[in-house]
C-alpha cells in the first residue's frame, strides 16, 4: 500500500495535527495565507508543498523566530499553536514521538 496522494486534513491528522504538515497549516493561519477554516483536506502534495515555500518566505522576514514577530502575529502565532497543542493533548499526544530519537 502506497502514500495517499491526498491530505486527510489537520483535524484528521495524526497526533491532533502536531505533525510537519500541520505545523505548515497552522503558520499559513498565522500569516493569513489561507484563512483558519482551511483544512487542506484533499489537498494534493504540491499544493502542500507551495503553502510550505509561501509560508517560508513569511518566516524569512522575522529570521524564523517567533520573537522578531510584530506584535499581532506573535500573538495570533501563541494563540493558534496554543490551541493546537491543548487539542493535541487531549487527543492524547504527549510530544514524545518527536523525542523518541534522541536518547
Amino acid at each position: 500500500m502506497g502514500k495517499p496522494d491526498k491530505y486527510v486534513g489537520i483535524n484528521n491528522d495524526l497526533h491532533g495535527g502536531m505533525t510537519t504538515i500541520g505545523k505548515i497549516i497552522r503558520d499559513a493561519w498565522v500569516f493569513e495565507l489561507i484563512p483558519e477554516s482551511e483544512t487542506c483536506e484533499g489537498w494534493n502534495l504540491a499544493g502542500i508543498d507551495a503553502l510550505l515555500q509561501k509560508v517560508n518566505a513569511e518566516w524569512d522576514k522575522y529570521g524564523c523566530l517567533v520573537s522578531n514577530l510584530p506584535d499581532e502575529l506573535r500573538q495570533r502565532h501563541e494563540r493558534i499553536h496554543g490551541e493546537a497543542l491543548e487539542r493535541a493533548r487531549a487527543a492524547g499526544w504527549s510530544g514524545e514521538t518527536e523525542t523518541d530519537d534522541e536518547t
